[in-house]
């Protein structure tokens, strides 16, 4: 293999490994090496701050509630397994 198809190998391992979670991070870190010259400058960064917050909360919630459907789905593809795991669980 060359380098040139690792290297390409890596970028594309490493752009599939991205979510929300990687961004918000991301966005944390460029805000907080930020330095405001003003007091509204600092006014504004601790509203980003506080909107990061917000959204890494509703990030949260939204994956909580992803996988809560997930398990649903499941439920409903397949309703004999979850009876095989309560007889079993029962014997």
């Amino acid at each position: 293999m060359s380098l040139n198809s690792d290297w390409q190998n890596f970028i594309n391992e490493r752009l599939d490994e991205k979510n929300i979670f990687t961004y918000i991070q991301g966005l944390q870190e460029i805000i907080s090496n930020l330095n405001p010259k003003t007091l509204a400058e600092s006014r504004r960064l601790q509203i980003a701050k506080g909107h990061l917050r917000e959204v890494r909360k509703y990030a949260r919630k939204m994956q909580n509630d992803m996988i809560s459907l997930e398990e649903e789905l499941r439920e409903i593809k397949n309703p004999g397994d979850s009876e095989k795991i309560i007889e079993e669980i029962g014997d």
